[in-house]
């Protein structure tokens, strides 16, 4: 059995994931007082955040119960659904006395609860204590101190987001010709066609998911429909008939937003995530192809459009109007979207208005969408990047019955303090859903918007 750890948490990590106590296995988990008292303070209000707060409080308190105070300093048994090794959970209450190695200026929160570490770390030096904190200024200041610290890895499910998902694959040449090499003659004719597994992991290997693309040199683009012990059925197309596909008076302009609107208008498709740089077209993509599956097929009875904004759920509270009035400010990128799709049109303003007239387009703040159920609903999240693992989740579980999800987002543009590429709930729904046979996902490539935007991306 591997040395039993103390691990304390910061006030981020239990923002982040409300249930990140039951993630550290045989080991200690620590909660310091000041970390109580900080969410104690944020919990009060309608923002996710507050919601994530009254949640860990809730769990702390779920474990605790009953146990007396003195059970509670030396530790409560945290039980494990799984019946794996059960650790336990106490609360560090601060002490004013110097530690061995010195104390930092107790000004802030962050200094307290590194000094209580620093003075518990010199009480059992026979154990390991190590913060937990998203926070990479507090983890410095701990290791200048002589207090181990790193980052909360558990909903972390890739170290390189190079090894992110995108959707697709490459192959080198012709894919059909590759397939000949190796005993499979040619296509019957029909839109799908079964491919020996075999074959299949000989050409590309055998990590590969439904709803991925396959492309190769010459034109071929196949999509992953389902995959069997014995093989796998491919749903058939070449860049020209992808190409050709228009939504709304839209039409891709590469392969990637032809592959990306592919998914996007497939019914059968119950999630979609988008990833790009700005400007690759994510959002108009989006936009276009939910105007065409809600004013003209009918299929969906109303688009739901919402983002993540850091001061957007404190402001709008104050701000004037209705709910879609306060969202404006913050949704221009749909409205300029839908601009940009009339432009063209013998009297833009006239187009818009008809549009804004019969389109039921509801903008919803991200607070006022937890808690609510949408029926046959396009959901439009904008900014995903910005969101966290446990944010995502409370989104995605909105969805009811013939609804679906779109998600976009651009990992090179985080806003949210404590979340990188590898850690934000864009790429944890990627990676978590990348077997879900009714969920697709693309990154695309290069940036549509104007030459001097593609530019920037590339040089700035």
């Amino acid at each position: 059995m591997s040395e039993i750890k103390i691990y304390a948490l910061d006030t981020n990590v239990l923002i982040h994931d409300p249930n990140a106590l039951f993630n550290f296995e045989e080991h200690e988990v620590l909660i310091p007082m000041v970390v109580l008292e900080e969410l104690d303070k944020l919990k009060v209000g309608t923002t996710p955040l507050a919601a994530d707060c009254r949640q860990a409080v809730r769990t702390i308190d779920r474990i605790i119960g009953d146990a007396s105070p003195t059970d509670v300093i030396r530790g409560v048994p945290i039980p494990r659904l799984d019946g794996g090794h059960q650790g336990k959970l106490s609360i560090l209450m601060p002490h004013g006395e110097a530690a061995a190695g010195g104390t930092l200026q107790a000004h802030v929160n962050d200094n307290k609860i590194i000094n209580d570490l620093l003075h518990l770390q010199g009480r059992y030096q026979a154990r390991k204590v190590v913060l937990v904190t998203k926070d990479i200024n507090m983890r410095l200041k701990a290791r200048g101190c002589g207090l181990d610290a790193e980052d909360y890895h558990n909903d972390q499910l890739i170290t390189d987001i190079d090894r992110l998902n995108k959707g697709y694959i490459t192959v080198e040449g012709d894919f059909w010709d590759a397939m000949e090499s190796q005993g499979h003659i040619d296509i019957d004719g029909q839109k799908q066609q079964k491919i020996p597994r075999a074959h299949l992991d000989n050409l590309i290997g055998t990590e590969y998911f439904p709803c991925q693309f396959i492309v190769d040199e010459r034109d071929f683009i196949g999509r992953i429909v389902a995959v069997e012990p014995d093989t796998v059925t491919l749903e058939l197309f070449n860049e020209g008939i992808l190409m050709r596909q228009k939504a709304w008076g839209l039409n891709p302009r590469d392969a990637f937003q032809a592959m990306a609107m592919r998914l996007l208008l497939d019914p059968e498709i119950d999630l979609v995530s988008l990833n790009g740089p700005a400007g690759s077209g994510k959002t108009i993509l989006a936009l276009a192809c939910a105007l065409e599956q809600t004013v003209e097929t009918k299929l969906y009875k109303r688009i739901v459009a919402t983002r993540s904004t850091r001061g957007l759920d404190e402001d709008i509270g104050f701000l004037p109007g209705t709910e879609t009035d306060k969202m404006a400010p913050w949704l221009g990128a749909f409205t300029d979207n839908l601009e940009a799709l009339h432009a063209e049109d013998y009297d833009p303003n006239s187009s818009e208005h008809y549009v804004g007239a019969n389109m039921p387009l509801h903008f919803k703040s991200m607070n006022f969408v937890r808690g609510r159920s949408f029926q046959h609903t396009l959901l439009i999240v904008d900014e995903a990047q910005n969101l966290t693992p446990h944010q995502i989740k409370t989104i995605i579980t909105r969805a009811g019955e013939g609804t679906k999800v779109v998600c976009l987002g651009n990992l090179a543009q985080i806003d949210t303090p404590y979340l990188g590429p590898t850690s934000s709930g864009l790429t944890y729904m990627t990676e978590r859903f990348k077997s879900f046979e009714f969920g697709g996902s693309l990154s695309l490539l290069g940036v549509a918007r104007s030459r001097l935007a593609a530019y920037a991306e590339q040089y700035l």
